[in-house]
């Protein structure tokens, strides 16, 4: 099985001989389960602000990768973890103050009554223990998500992940409701359905930009109800904020503020270190009470003090650079520009500041078409601009650009994308 926008192993021989020599090379030592962007992959050697540079220093304008969401390379984080990487490098079993500082900025940033977080490595080890502390709290197993959601790739994480495809299948005591879940009448209907089968409720969890089933942001507050009617069945919400988290909806820092929230569990990971593997969960401290008095949690490189420095400086960075404001700005700017294309091939176009979504449809039916989106997607990559494509039928581009993507950016994305668009 290939990735959306995936090369398939069988045309390797058309590759130029070098790359060719690296896609086998990689084969070989990584196995079959590792995929490569892209129909003609590239051999990027090094990133700086939302340029990526091959081997033959070729500039590919970055409007997909969010992990380094200050940008590739900052100057700021980089210093900041070689400084630390040369000063102390250890775990969260020592009395130091390092962690405590960045643990009171980062609560800083969600409503007061998110008081405690615990450091992961990874958003799918956040995504593994908020599980666990929701299910301990509640004493119940089941789960909601959404039809293609992804949440991540522990065992734990990917049962709750049907974007992974069928071959990866949910848990036994996992329910789907279709996104977006606007109204409550899906999540009611999944909670009756669970407890006639014997399950008890425990958790609902989303991405609140339903990033993998399609981009499905709008409008604004309409989950509100839907964590209303978790806690009033004996669940908790946990909102999943590795998307759409560290001001990328540019409206606020977090995308359930968006939508009036206050979840009672908090997961985030991939932008918060720009790309130093930290990852948390932010919860009440009344969730955890119990939790932390009876369960040993540890994590030996969880909230290590490299990885906090960088989180530290992307803080800094966010804050000085004025990002969240450049996510907001920029990204209404981007979604018109956009959907000033006015192809035949663009069925909608969605988003929230710096994470835009574009349906590709077949113009005579209005159908979803993947097949098209795959060719644009590729195409794009060969006028050296990187994006992907996502939904239930691959048919969306995802547009996801590190956080100083600005203006000259977007016209730069649009105006190639135009060129391979009909009219």
């Amino acid at each position: 099985m290939n990735m959306v926008n995936g090369f398939d192993m069988s045309a390797v021989d058309e590759l130029d001989p070098e790359l060719a020599r690296i896609v086998r090379r990689r084969a070989d030592l990584l196995g079959p389960a590792y995929r490569l962007f892209y129909r003609n992959p590239v051999q990027f050697v090094r990133a700086e602000g939302v340029y990526m540079y091959d081997a033959e220093g070729n500039a590919y304008l970055d409007a997909y990768n969010n992990v380094p969401a200050v940008g590739h390379c900052h100057p700021k984080v980089v210093e900041a973890v070689a400084r630390q990487a040369a000063t102390l490098s250890t775990h969260t079993r020592y009395a130091t103050e390092m962690i405590l500082d960045y643990a009171e900025r980062l609560l800083a940033t969600f409503p007061p009554e998110i008081g405690n977080v615990m450091f992961t490595c990874t958003g799918s080890e956040a995504v593994d223990l908020a599980l666990r502390i929701a299910r301990f709290k509640t004493g119940g197993e089941g789960v909601i998500i959404t039809e293609n959601a992804y949440h991540g790739v522990t065992t734990a994480a990917a049962e709750i992940s049907p974007s992974l495809g069928p071959s990866v299948p949910l848990g036994r005591t996992v329910w789907t409701v279709p996104p977006p879940t606007g109204t409550t009448d899906h999540v009611q209907a999944a909670i009756d359905d669970m407890e006639r089968h014997g399950v008890r409720f425990a958790a609902f969890i989303a991405d609140s930009l339903f990033s993998s089933d399609g981009i499905l942001p709008d409008p604004a507050g309409f989950l509100r109800p839907v964590a209303d009617l978790v806690r009033e069945r004996g669940g908790l919400y946990i909102a999943d904020e590795v998307q759409p988290g560290f001001g990328r909806t540019g409206d606020a820092m977090w995308g359930f503020q968006r939508h009036g929230i206050i979840p009672d569990l908090v997961v985030m990971g991939k932008p918060m270190g720009n790309g130093m593997p930290i990852a948390a969960v932010a919860a009440r401290p009344e969730i955890l009470a119990k939790f932390g008095a009876q369960v040993r949690y540890f994590n030996t490189f969880g909230g290590n003090s490299v990885c906090v420095a960088a989180a530290a400086a992307v803080l800094d960075v966010i804050e000085a650079e004025g990002l969240q404001e450049n996510a907001c700005v920029t990204g209404q700017y981007l979604l018109e520009t956009l959907a000033g294309i006015g192809s035949s091939r663009i069925g909608a176009v969605r988003g929230a500041g710096l994470y835009a979504g574009v349906d590709i449809v077949d113009p005579a039916s209005g159908e979803p078409d993947g097949e098209a989106a795959l060719a644009i997607v590729n195409s794009l990559r060969e006028r050296r601009v990187l994006i992907s494509a996502t939904g239930p039928y691959g048919h969306t581009l995802k547009i996801r650009p590190p956080l100083p993507f600005g203006a000259q950016h977007v016209d730069h994305l649009v105006t190639a994308l135009a060129a391979i668009m009909p009219r």
